[in-house]
């Protein structure tokens, strides 16, 4: 592979990654169980391996792209509505009938059970230190059936690489809002238009760039400056870097059929999801 292996996997994993998000199921699971929204829905699905005690500073700190405040407006309040445990069976439920949804027939194929096996494989290799989220998901029981043994292998990928991305900003100063904007600018988008942030207050949204214009992040014509998409480089470079440690407990030959495996799997999700 000539792109960095956590790269091309990503590539391929993050559409399964996705289906929390995108396949109407899971959310409608989550709801069935007397949550008030799809954003109760979001939080009560994600930050479930967590437990409910953890308080919503410290999902906030984990989580660290949410605005200040947005974390606080679900939890725990969800916790008065349901369980941990009961949101992370519906959560399952909803992925898995999503996944049989867009997937159809291929959701039987031997390919699935073959990459199920090969990102649990390397999903379950890591080290879980500095690693919260991904240490919670590493707890949980492992499914057997195999399309929700895929999901849930993608799940804990997903969020040992977003794990090892906060470290990555972290370490550059950018903060989780910047984030967004860092996100957005990058592909050219305004920030106001971005879907993570477009909602907050307009005062609060140009802090936030203000705070980045001064850094020499943005220039005056709100766009990166050169110094700007350099720290964005630098960013997914070392979130790469620190995304590789699943795949070396894989052999070549068997990184080779997972990519094989997942190519047809990914590329159904991805003629799905707005990527």
């Amino acid at each position: 592979m000539s792109e960095p292996v956590a790269r091309r996997m990503y590539d391929l994993v993050e559409p399964i990654g996705l289906v929390p998000y995108f396949a109407d199921e899971s959310d409608e699971a989550l709801l069935a169980l007397g949550l008030r929204n799809v954003w109760d829905a979001y939080f009560a699905g994600r930050a479930a391996p967590l437990g409910r005690g953890v308080p919503a500073e410290v999902v906030h700190a984990i989580f660290y792209n949410f605005a200040p405040g947005e974390v606080a407006r679900h939890l725990p309040r969800v916790w008065d509505l349901t369980t941990p445990e009961a949101a992370l069976s519906a959560r399952e439920r909803g992925c898995v009938a999503g996944m049989r949804r867009i997937l159809g027939a291929l959701a039987d194929d031997p390919g699935v059970a073959r990459a199920g096996e090969l990102l649990l494989k390397a999903a379950t290799s890591a080290p879980v230190e500095g690693r919260p989220l991904y240490a919670a998901l590493r707890a949980l029981p492992v499914p057997q059936e195999p399309v929700a043994r895929l999901w849930h292998a993608a799940t804990l990928l997903r969020e040992h690489r977003g794990d090892g991305h906060t470290v990555a900003l972290v370490a550059e100063g950018i903060g989780g809002t910047e984030a967004h904007v860092l996100h957005a600018l990058s592909a050219d988008t305004p920030a106001k238009d971005f879907g993570r942030v477009w909602h907050l207050p307009a005062a609060q949204l140009d802090a936030v760039i203000d705070g980045m214009r001064a850094r020499g992040l943005v220039g005056t014509d709100g766009w990166l400056t050169e110094a700007g998409r350099a720290t964005k480089a630098r960013v997914e470079a070392l979130t790469d870097r620190l995304a590789e440690a699943p795949y070396n407990a894989l052999t070549p030959a068997e990184l080779a059929q997972l990519v094989a495996d997942l190519e047809p799997i990914s590329a159904t999700f991805r003629k799905t999801f707005p990527m």
